[in-house]
């Protein structure tokens, strides 16, 4: 199972990034992504270290952004791939087998080639992304993930990313997409994680199931 929300790791320095782990977990968060850039492997592997120490505590999961061999090293829960140009096939044969990989994708050619490389989720993103970026890619939006979703027909989990608020979630889920992975919304207020996994909850079968 994979949890319906998602948060990506923020910070100005590797201790920010840990310090807003452990204040996600204490809010309620079932799935953390060490998300750093720009630091040498030996750093990332120490980081790595301290925030599965963090995430075993609250027992919530941890996954790692691309460096699938550290996750191996530290037992992370698994994986997340943020460019298709990593081999997620690579990836599953060096980790354990209940390690799960995750994989971005911005386009159906992608979510269709990652399916085919069995990962155990795919990120569709971006859905809004304030960033602009030179090689920018193409806002999806509730269009383009509806679109996506109806032409996969697939049973591998679809996490929406990119620019989500508690604003968005009702009408993402009406898409067909499973969850969303949020980062900045999270990171400006722990406290909304609460509201996140309530709206994600809120599903119609499951509303359906608890009226007596």
């Amino acid at each position: 199972m994979i949890p319906k929300l998602h948060y990506i790791s923020q910070g100005n320095s590797p201790k920010e990034h840990l310090e807003n782990i452990q204040k996600a977990c204490s809010a309620g968060a079932e799935l953390v992504q060490l998300k750093v850039a720009g630091i040498s492997e030996k750093k990332y592997l120490k980081l790595a270290q301290e925030a599965r120490e963090i995430t075993s505590h609250f027992q919530t999961r941890l996954i790692l952004s691309n460096h699938y061999k550290i996750a191996k090293e530290v037992k992370a829960d698994g994986v997340h791939l943020e460019n298709i140009d990593f081999c997620a096939t690579t990836a599953l044969e060096h980790l354990y087998t209940w390690q799960i990989v995750g994989a971005t994708a911005n386009t159906l050619q992608d979510c269709n080639a990652l399916i085919s490389k069995k990962v155990d989720y795919i990120t569709l993103s971006p859905f809004k992304d304030k960033e602009t970026k030179e090689n920018s890619t193409k806002d999806l939006g509730l269009n383009g993930f509806s679109l996506i979703v109806e032409a996969l027909k697939t049973e591998t989990p679809i996490i929406g990313a990119g620019g989500i608020t508690t604003d968005d979630v009702a009408d993402i889920l009406e898409t067909g997409v499973s969850g969303i992975a949020v980062s900045d919304a999270i990171s400006q207020n722990f406290d909304s994680i609460k509201k996140f996994n309530e709206l994600l909850n809120a599903s119609s079968t499951q509303e359906q199931r608890h009226t007596f």
